[in-house]
């Protein structure tokens, strides 16, 4: 922490968690330790790389103000993770009601007679911080995620105690319907050739005696025909 007489500043370096083409932020706390509206003013010897908010502004006696600096994505990583930018604080006494858009550059000049001071931070890169490797409860890394261990010893395979079962219920339901469909269909066909042999023989019956008869000048054959087809399409239809 700087110890000037008129702001604190923490912290006087700035690190930054660097990974390429990422943003990354840092943040500074600035306090006034007077008893005087003291004015601020951030520069950067890279104004580029770096986007400070708020630049400038006044802290309020025995106040603090944070400043954020954010360095924009970066495409390479510079050698050995050396950065040379520095930043340089300028603060000075400002009058009271002073606002931001009022601070100028000759407030910080030396030469003006105003009390100010100047500190230099530098920047620093350092490793981003690791995110804790998953661990999977119950169960060791490499081993099967089917069943897991309860408290008492015994192994609860949960996944395969469910699917499997219902599984080999839905097979057996669907194989129960195909047989009870497969024999619904015989059925129905056996019977079918009983009512078809029972028809021919009735038929010959009746052409036997068609020979021996006629109605009404049509020979009792077509008649006879004609009723038999008309069963035999009430049958279908049923």
């Amino acid at each position: 922490m700087s110890t000037g007489e008129l702001l604190s500043i923490e912290p006087q370096e700035l690190q930054f968690p660097f990974e390429l083409k990422k943003q990354i932020t840092c943040s500074m706390q600035l306090r006034n330790k007077t008893d005087s509206h003291v004015a601020f003013k951030v520069k950067t010897t890279n104004p580029k790389k770096y986007c400070v908010r708020p630049n400038t502004g006044i802290v309020l006696p025995h106040s603090t103000c944070d400043v954020i600096v954010t360095m924009q994505a970066q495409k390479e990583a510079p050698p050995d993770m050396q950065c040379k930018d520095k930043f340089l604080l300028q603060s000075a006494v400002a009058s009271p009601g002073t606002a931001p858009k009022d601070i100028t550059p000759e407030l910080f000049n030396k030469e003006s007679g105003n009390q100010m001071e100047e500190c230099k931070l530098k920047v620093n890169y350092v490793a981003p911080p690791q995110p804790p490797s998953p661990v999977r409860e119950g169960s060791e890394e490499g081993s099967s995620p089917r069943g897991s261990i309860s408290d008492n010893g015994t192994i609860n395979n949960t996944i395969e105690s469910n699917s499997a079962p219902r599984s080999f219920a839905e097979s057996h339901e669907k194989s129960s319907e195909a047989k009870s469909l497969i024999y619904k269909l015989t059925e129905e066909k056996n019977s079918a050739i009983q009512q078809t042999n029972k028809l021919h023989k009735e038929l010959e019956l009746l052409r036997r005696e068609s020979k021996k008869s006629n109605v009404g000048g049509i020979p009792l054959i077509y008649v006879v025909i004609i009723g038999l087809i008309g069963l035999i399409v009430g049958y279908l239809i049923k």
